[in-house]
């Protein structure tokens, strides 16, 4: 039977949060059982005596609203070995193991806790620490492969610091699931210091009766000197490589800049330098067409590429397809004799690209404000849009007026339902290419819409 829980919230001002910190220094028990009527009173939509930490009051809502029954388990499925080990080798947590447990383990290990370092997915990659934990966490199933997502098990150490991107210590009944209200978990995240993606989150997790409210800042301490370890070893790696390209750009002439496997420049001759080159997943040798550069020789550097500007490609030799077809999944693909590529579309370069294609002989900026907004003054919004197209289609587009270029064969593919063309658009444009292509034969009404 499917576990339902009141989500109503009283209108009167909530009594200020909880300094659970404070609480469980002085009484850890006293605190616990505070936690569990605050929870039990929030779960059924009444006012607890005092507010749940805005952090976890967060957490609860987001398990509230995705159906989360907190009287389960929280069992996961494992991964396979295979993908467990695989997933390993291809973290970069990996590289700050060494940091992570030099900073943690020996305390964790007296204070009667286990290390837990997690993909960005939640899923617990390594596991390590005191024995006994160790075996206490097998039954709450903290194991490496498990599934700790926060949608996934509710409010936690691992999922819960992913969501919100902040360090988060979850005591006792802060967990959302019932089953956890034993156990306390302190988990911060841990983001590439090159785009700030996130890699996955350290936690240190125990027994209710080990908490203490320093761990907090010590977890978080760590994980910082993770994250500076990874941007030291970025640097180190583009050092190495701009050594290794130094001598080839000084004989080469033009433009070239050496990157690395992920596009970060390491270094640049005759073009201005940029921090990173955005690269197709697959690269290889040969003439390639880059979104930010154009026709390029790519060749293989040790650990990274040389990029060369190449001449350009011959007119007439590219195809490109607007690809409409699928739900939201809008495209462009490019192809001629320097590669293939393609690139995902937002709803309004969709819009801009659609429109273009059908007026071969062009639109002025003031025509695609009345096309799209049905406001020709809207040049300036155009204009930035229309400028961020330029950077990935560059030579297959021409302006004044904005066009494809004449010897660019462009496909365009329509969904099968005109009413599935750009359905978010409210681009007065777009009605009229819906209303042209049912008028004009391509989708037959069903039987229920006559």
């Amino acid at each position: 039977m499917r576990h339902r829980v009141n989500t109503r919230r009283e209108d009167t001002v909530a009594n200020p949060p909880m300094n659970v910190a404070r609480l469980a220094a002085r009484d850890t028990a006293q605190a616990a059982r505070l936690l569990s009527d605050v929870r039990a009173a929030r779960l059924t939509g009444q006012r607890p005596r005092l507010a749940p930490r805005p952090v976890i009051d967060q957490s609860w809502d987001r398990m509230l609203r995705s159906g989360v029954d907190p009287d389960h388990g929280v069992r996961t499925g494992l991964l396979t070995h295979e993908e467990l080990e695989r997933r390993r080798e291809t973290s970069r947590l990996r590289h700050v193991l060494p940091v992570l447990r030099q900073g943690l383990l020996s305390v964790a290990d007296a204070a009667q806790h286990i290390m837990l370092v997690a993909d960005e997915d939640g899923r617990v990659l390594w596991r390590e620490g005191s024995t006994p934990v160790l075996r206490r966490a097998d039954r709450f199933g903290i194991e490496p492969g498990a599934d700790w997502a926060e949608e996934v098990v509710g409010t936690n150490g691992v999922g819960t610091p992913a969501v919100a991107r902040r360090p988060v210590q979850v005591f006792a009944s802060e967990h959302f699931v019932r089953s956890l209200a034993t156990w306390t978990c302190t988990g911060a995240p841990i983001t590439d210091p090159r785009d700030g993606r996130l890699l996955g989150v350290v936690d240190v997790s125990g027994p209710l009766e080990t908490m203490h409210p320093a761990t907090l800042a010590w977890v978080d301490s760590v994980a910082k000197l993770a994250e500076a370890r990874l941007r030291e070893r970025h640097h180190q790696s583009l050092e190495r490589l701009r050594s290794a390209a130094a001598p080839v750009l000084a004989r080469l002439g033009g433009r070239a800049l050496a990157v690395d496997r992920d596009g970060w420049t390491a270094a640049v001759t005759g073009t201005p330098y940029t921090n990173r080159v955005a690269l197709p997943k697959s690269l290889s040798p040969g003439r390639r067409w880059l979104p930010a550069l154009g026709l390029c020789a790519v060749e293989p550097l040790a650990g990274g590429w040389l990029i060369r500007a190449a001449e350009p490609e011959p007119r007439g030799a590219a195809r490109i397809v607007l690809d409409l077809g699928r739900p939201r999944r809008w495209s462009v693909a490019v192809s001629g004799p320097a590669g293939s590529w393609t690139h995902e579309l937002s709803p309004r370069h969709a819009e801009l690209l659609y429109l273009l294609a059908l007026q071969p002989a062009g639109r002025s900026a003031a025509g695609l404000a009345d096309d799209v907004f049905g406001d020709p003054a809207r040049t300036v919004t155009v204009r930035a849009e229309m400028s961020r197209i330029r950077r990935y289609l560059g030579a297959f587009l021409d302006h004044r007026p904005y066009r494809f270029s004449e010897d660019t064969e462009v496909d365009v593919l329509l969904p099968d339902d005109p009413r599935d063309l750009l359905p978010h658009s409210t681009a007065p444009a777009v009605a009229r290419g819906r209303a042209t292509e049912k008028a004009a034969g391509v989708w037959t009404a069903p039987d229920d819409a006559q």
